[in-house]
Parts: C-alpha cells; sequence; structure tokens
C-alpha cells in the first residue's frame, strides 16, 4: 500500500513531542534498531490512514460485556491530565444496544503491518480489579483471508487475570502469550508474571517485545531497566512444511497491532455487570486506558518487510545514512536518491528491484515506507523512506 509522496527522513534521534510532559523516546535505537514507524498521538483526532475503530457486541470471542464504540466517549485523542497526548480508550457502566458497558478497542490492520523488529508501546493502565481487562497486542495481517487462529496472534500486554484478583496481586500480575493453528482448540503458549511493583500507579510502563526469525521475547519499563530477563520468551524458528501446526508457519510474517480495553468476560472469571467493581460510583463508572505512544523499529534485515499506508509521525527531521560506514557515491536530499555513478538501481530489502536510472537520480514518491537498498557499481546504501 503507497501513501502519497513519501519523503525520505532517516530517524537518527526520536523528539519529545510538543504536547507531552514526557519523553515519548522508549528504549530508542539501540542494538541496531532503526525507528521506522511511530504514532505519538499528539494530532486531534485519531489518523484514519494509521487505525480502525472497531464497533461491535460481539464478546470479542470471550464473553466480553461491553459493546465497543466510535464514539469520543470511548474512543479519543485527549490529554491525560498531566500534559501528554495520549489515545484514550475508555470503559464505561451504562446500557448501550443490549450491554451494560461500552469501551474501546482500535486496530491497524491492513493500514500498519510488518513483520520482525522492535515494538513497544508506553501505557498507562487503569485499576482493572474486578472485571477490567486491558491488553496491547497482535494478530496476522491475513486475518481477513485465513481467520483465527490461523492468522496467530501475539499477546504483548493482558491484566485483569481472574488469578491475579483471587491473589491479591491485581496491579502487578501480568501475561504475555501466543496463540496459532488450524482451528479449535487453538494451540497456545502462555506466561503469567508477577512484579515487585504495581504497573496500575498512574504512570506510563513502556511494554516492548523483540521478534526476530527465531524467537519473541517482551519486556516491561526496558527504557528504565535496560538489563533485564524478558517476561515471556517464545522460541518459533522457521515454519516447518511438514507440520501444520508448527508455530513458526505463523509467526513470522506481517502483523497489525490492536489495543483494547475490555470488561469481563473468560480471561478476569466474570461474566455478570454485577461482578465489575472497577468501575464503580467513586470513579463515576469509567475508566481509561492511556497509550502515549506506539513505536516499531527494525533492523535492514532481509526477513524484515513493512507495509505501512501512512509514514508515521516523524522523529526530529533529518537525512542520514542508515548504515553505520558512510558510502560516498550515493546521497540522500529530501526525496531523491542521488549517484555519483549514473546506472544506479533501488531494491527491497527482500532483493526484488523497484526502480533503476541511468541518469543517477531515483525519486521515492511512488515507493511505499520501508528500508531499501540503493546499489550503484561501487557502493550499496541502505536507506529509509518515509
Amino acid at each position: 500500500m503507497k501513501p502519497l509522496f513519501p519523503s525520505l527522513l532517516i530517524l537518527t534521534f526520536a523528539s519529545t513531542a510538543a504536547f507531552a510532559s514526557e519523553p515519548q523516546t522508549g528504549s530508542g535505537e539501540t542494538d541496531g534498531y532503526t525507528l521506522v514507524w511511530q504514532d505519538l498521538f499528539d494530532a486531534e483526532t485519531l489518523n484514519p490512514l494509521r487505525w480502525d475503530i472497531e464497533v461491535n457486541g460481539s464478546g470479542g470471542g470471550n464473553n466480553e460485556l461491553q459493546y465497543y464504540t466510535d464514539r469520543s466517549e470511548n474512543v479519543r485523542l485527549g490529554d491525560d491530565g498531566k500534559g501528554n497526548r495520549c489515545l484514550i480508550l475508555t470503559a464505561r457502566r451504562e446500557n448501550y444496544l443490549g450491554k451494560n458497558f461500552t469501551s474501546g478497542r482500535v486496530n491497524s490492520k491492513n493500514r500498519i503491518a510488518f513483520t520482525h523488529g522492535k515494538i513497544e508501546a508506553s501505557i498507562k493502565l487503569p485499576s482493572t480489579a474486578n472485571g477490567l481487562w486491558p491488553a496491547f497486542w497482535m494478530m496476522g495481517n491475513d486475518y481477513d483471508e485465513v481467520g483465527w487462529p490461523r492468522c496467530g496472534e501475539i499477546d504483548i500486554l493482558e491484566m485483569g487475570h481472574s488469578d491475579g484478583m483471587a491473589n491479591s496481586t491485581q496491579d502487578r500480575y501480568f501475561n504475555g502469550a501466543c496463540h496459532w493453528g488450524q482451528g479449535w482448540p487453538n494451540a497456545s503458549y502462555a506466561k503469567s508474571t508477577t512484579k515487585a511493583y504495581s504497573l496500575q500507579d498512574g504512570e506510563f510502563h513502556l511494554y516492548t517485545v523483540l521478534w526476530d526469525e527465531n524467537a519473541l521475547a517482551m519486556y516491561v519499563d526496558l527504557d528504565k531497566r535496560p538489563v533485564q530477563n524478558p517476561y515471556f520468551k517464545f522460541e518459533c524458528p522457521a515454519d516447518d512444511p511438514d507440520n501444520e501446526w508448527s508455530p513458526g508457519n505463523y509467526f513470522h510474517k506481517d502483523n497489525f497491532i490492536l489495543f483494547n480495553l475490555a470488561v469481563g468476560g473468560n480471561f478476569p472469571g466474570i461474566h455478570n455487570a454485577d461482578g465489575i467493581t472497577a468501575l464503580n460510583d467513586a470513579n463515576s463508572n469509567e475508566a481509561s486506558m492511556y497509550v502515549n505512544y506506539v513505536r516499531i523499529y527494525q533492523k535492514g534485515l532481509d526477513n524484515e518487510n513493512t507495509d505501512f499506508l501512512d509514514a508515521g509521525d516523524a522523529a526530529e527531521a533529518g537525512v542520514t545514512d542508515v548504515a553505520a560506514e558512510r558510502l560516498d557515491t550515493i546521497h540522500v536530499y529530501g526525496r531523491r536518491i542521488i549517484s555519483d555513478i549514473p546506472l544506479m538501481s533501488l531494491y527491497t530489502l527482500a532483493g526484488s528491484q523497484v526502480a533503476t536510472t541511468e541518469t543517477g537520480c531515483i525519486t521515492t514518491d511512488a515507493l511505499a515506507p520501508g528500508l531499501y537498498l540503493a546499489q550503484n557499481a561501487s557502493s550499496t546504501k541502505k536507506i529509509l523512506v518515509k
């Protein structure tokens, strides 16, 4: 999918948005990762080229009690009360189209999808007990073609499980999970964790997944503690064509992003409105999940992919080489790639030629955002098109 007139921007330093009092930098461009896409949620309205607001009361396949709406009461961009512009998903106790609750859920299906890299979101969670179920997760972008669980599902953060309530650790108990398979019952791997500190303390916490051709590894607050063990790790090496249930067949393809705040259902183990005590008179029967930003990083490897309908929010503007060493026969100026040698070609990281020139100049107006290789007789340069 191609946006109109993408430009060449190499994202070298993340900026702090003018609206935000908290830095929107995340864990940063570490270990060879380059920022390739982000939504800082600093606009006035949610960008429809990035996000779809879901509207349904289906229960999400989990017997959830809410009706997801596109009303501003449930989904909006706004201030968290501390100067941070955010995506705000609000659960409310109200009678609506046969349901006792409303809430919000957004996804980037067929808009923002990618394979492998580092993805992270800064999230401020509501008090979940009893009955709220916030989540940050991904599914295969082939969902419309193959359905669930064949698309695969990667749950980066889920809170509000019945075990946390039973142990009185509901503000610290959370999990990561993967689900896949040819049909129901599906295959799953999940791991729960109880943190030493609250994740529902009214502050933002960073949730990160490192995803490559071998494994998925998830972390919390990697920006504050860059050296730590993952709270979830799932080995899923390359696909196995002889075993249709092999997890590698499901977790090495484009995924899209989801954020939602569910009410009740199988995860909290609450299936009636009276059991939802998290929405009460003290909080005016509503509670919100705040997402300050979401960012995608990649290393420019052959096994990575991007399919972005929208280029995302730019970090600090600038044009620089992604490659570690500067190669002086190929240069980038605005939306132009200039070669000192007239014959030059542009390739995707998978090796497909997308442009060639005998004049030494290629413009990027018709290219989708992502990482490319520009090559002439003496140089190869990695370039990020934004």
